[in-house]
């Protein structure tokens, strides 16, 4: 632990799907001041995201599943179009991201390729995103997508033009952050000498 911060307290909220702590703790800041606070912490576990990319073709898949928070949040439908992801629980990064592609979208890829890592929400959350592309065509495709009956998922698969779904960012259609961070990778890295 850094010497400027002293946990104080840390009381166990919630255990239910994720966990939620309220932590005390003391911080002193670069002016040498000690400040107290108290802070809610949602842990949800570190997870991993995927763009699959077809180079030739200039496309891409994406999914397209109701997200409740959404929902209670403004957004009409709750439907939000993302790219595929998953939490690790005990997988590695590259474990995770090869089963949550094909659990999705339905194309098994082995060379998925890591091109950076974030966190989504520091403020208030733990998690660390893994994120990661992978080249696809038809002949990755093992099955359907659409998720795990089990987990009470219902995906809808999307192939889409590259361009056509970055435009969707400016839109509104799109509007998950890990979605938008993966899309803007690809027009940087991936279909920047493919540009008409």
């Amino acid at each position: 632990m850094d010497e400027k911060i002293q946990i104080i307290d840390n009381e166990q909220l919630s255990d239910d799907w994720y966990k939620l702590d309220r932590y005390t703790f003391v911080y002193r800041t670069r002016q040498g001041k000690v400040q107290r606070h108290v802070r809610e912490i949602f842990d949800r576990g570190n997870g991993a995201a995927i763009l699959l990319y077809n180079l030739s073709q200039k496309t891409i898949i994406l999914t397209r599943q109701f997200r409740l928070p959404t929902f209670l949040n403004g957004n009409t439908s709750g439907m939000m179009i993302e790219t595929a992801a998953g939490m690790l629980d005990d997988d590695s990064p590259e474990d995770c991201i090869r089963r949550e592609a094909e659990e999705e979208t339905g194309y098994r890829v082995n060379n998925v390729r890591r091109v950076f890592d974030a966190y989504m929400s520091p403020g208030a959350l733990t998690e660390l995103l893994y994120f990661f592309v992978a080249e696809y065509d038809s002949s990755l495709k093992v099955g359907e997508g659409g998720g795990l009956e089990a987990e009470q998922e219902d995906i809808e698969v999307l192939e889409m033009d590259i361009k056509e779904a970055y435009q969707m960012i400016g839109r509104g259609e799109i509007c998950d952050a890990k979605t938008i961070m993966l899309l803007q990778y690809a027009m940087l890295n991936l279909f920047a000498s493919k540009k008409e």
